[in-house]
C-alpha cells in the first residue's frame, strides 16, 4: 500500500472510529409498531439536531469539554453527549444517520440517511455562515439527482426537522427590540412549511418537524432571574410559533390526504421536566433545572473558551448528568434522555 492510500485509510478509520458509537440505540429507545418498517433518517436544522456539520474552526462543538459524556471527547454536537437525533433515530430502530461533511469518507453509512443540520442555522438566513434549511434541502435533493437515494428507497425514510429559534434571535440582534415579532414569526412558519411540504415532495414518507422549546426557559433567558424563572415574554412568541405551526402542519395533512406531518412537542416536554421542581417534586437528576453544567465566566465567553494564553475561560459543573442545561442553549445528554421520556414527546413519536 502506497503512503497515499495508507494516509486515507487511516482517515477513514479515524471517522469511522469517531461516528461508531452512534450506531447503537440510545438508551430506553425502542422500536414501536409502524406501519412501514423506517430504514433512513434525513435531519434538517440546527444545533439541536446537528451531529457534526459545524465546520471546526469556527465552531464550539468540537471544542473541550464538548461531547466528554460521549463519545467521550468534542465530535461536532452540542452537548455533553448525545442529542436529539440520536434519540429520534433510537426510536425507530435505525443507526444516527452521518453528517452531511462526511458523506464521502463515509459512504457505506449513507443507506442510514444524512444529517444536514447545521448547528446556529435556521429558516432563514442567521447570524452564521452555514447552510440555511433551503439549502439543506438542496444538499438533499443534489443526492437524489445523483441517484444515491430512489423514490423507491425513500418510501421507508422519516425526516426530522429542527427548529430552535435562531432566526429569532438573528431577528432580535438585527432589529434591537422585539417590535414586529409577530408578523415575523408568521413568515418563518411560512417558510417552514414551504419547507416541509418540500421534502415530503421529494419523497420522504413521514415528517416530524418539532415545535419550539420555551426559549424563555433557556439559560441565556433565565440568568438575569438568577436562573430560578423563565421569561414570560419569551414564552408567548414562543406560543405564537407553534400554534401557527400546528395549523400549517394540520394544512398539509389535509392537502396530502395523509397523515404524514407530525409535530414533536418539545413545548410540553421540556415543560414537564421543568414543573417537576415547581411542584416541588424535585428530581435528584435536576435539582435546578435553569442551571447550565457549562458557562463563561465573564461575558464574551462561553462553554470551551480559552484566552490567547489557552487558558479556559469557562466553568464546568462535576457531573453533567445532575443538569438539564448543558450550555446556555443546549439540553445534556441527560436532558435530552429526559425529554425524549416525557408522555409529550412519547405520544409526538406514535404518530410516526
Amino acid at each position: 500500500m502506497d503512503t497515499q492510500n495508507l494516509l486515507f485509510s487511516l482517515f477513514c478509520f479515524f471517522l469511522l472510529s469517531l461516528f461508531s458509537g452512534q450506531q447503537q440505540i440510545v438508551e430506553g429507545s425502542r422500536v414501536s409498531p409502524f406501519a412501514f418498517r423506517p430504514q433512513k433518517l434525513f435531519v434538517f436544522g440546527d444545533s439541536y439536531a446537528d451531529t457534526g456539520n459545524n465546520r471546526k474552526a469556527l465552531a464550539s462543538s468540537w471544542k473541550f469539554p464538548y461531547g466528554i459524556t460521549f463519545p467521550g471527547k468534542p465530535a461536532g454536537r452540542f452537548s455533553d453527549g448525545r442529542v436529539l437525533t440520536d434519540y429520534v433515530a433510537g426510536y425507530l430502530g435505525i443507526k444516527t444517520p452521518i453528517p452531511y461533511r462526511w458523506r464521502k469518507e463515509l459512504a457505506g453509512r449513507l443507506k442510514y440517511g444524512v444529517n444536514f443540520a447545521y448547528g446556529g442555522t435556521g429558516v432563514f438566513d442567521t447570524l452564521v455562515q452555514e447552510p440555511n434549511m433551503t439549502t439543506q434541502i438542496d444538499f438533499f435533493q443534489q443526492l437524489l439527482n445523483d441517484s444515491v437515494y430512489t423514490k423507491r428507497g425513500l418510501k421507508t425514510s422519516v425526516a426530522l426537522v429542527s427548529v430552535a429559534g435562531n432566526d429569532y434571535s438573528a431577528y432580535i440582534a438585527r432589529n434591537g427590540s422585539a417590535a414586529g415579532f409577530p408578523a415575523f414569526i408568521g413568515s418563518v412558519v411560512s417558510q417552514l412549511t414551504v419547507n416541509l411540504k418540500r421534502i415530503h415532495g421529494l419523497g420522504v414518507r413521514k415528517i416530524a418537524v418539532s415545535a419550539l422549546q420555551p426559549l424563555g426557559c433557556l439559560p441565556q433567558s433565565t440568568a438575569q432571574f438568577s436562573f430560578e424563572q423563565c421569561n414570560a415574554t419569551e414564552n408567548t412568541l414562543v406560543n405564537l410559533h407553534n400554534q401557527l405551526l400546528v395549523q400549517a402542519v394540520n394544512n398539509l395533512n389535509k392537502q396530502t390526504n395523509s397523515t404524514s406531518f407530525i409535530v414533536l412537542d418539545l413545548y410540553d416536554a421540556f415543560w414537564t421536566v421543568f414543573n417537576q421542581k415547581e411542584a416541588h417534586q424535585v428530581s435528584p437528576t435536576f435539582e435546578n433545572p435553569f442551571q447550565p453544567c457549562c458557562v463563561g465566566v465573564t461575558a464574551g465567553f462561553s462553554c470551551g473558551s480559552v484566552d490567547e494564553h489557552g487558558v479556559k475561560k469557562y466553568t464546568l459543573c462535576s457531573n453533567p448528568k445532575s443538569t438539564f442545561f448543558w450550555d446556555t442553549v443546549h439540553p445534556t445528554q441527560e436532558g435530552w434522555q429526559a425529554v425524549y421520556s416525557t408522555p409529550a414527546f412519547q405520544n409526538s413519536l406514535k404518530q410516526l
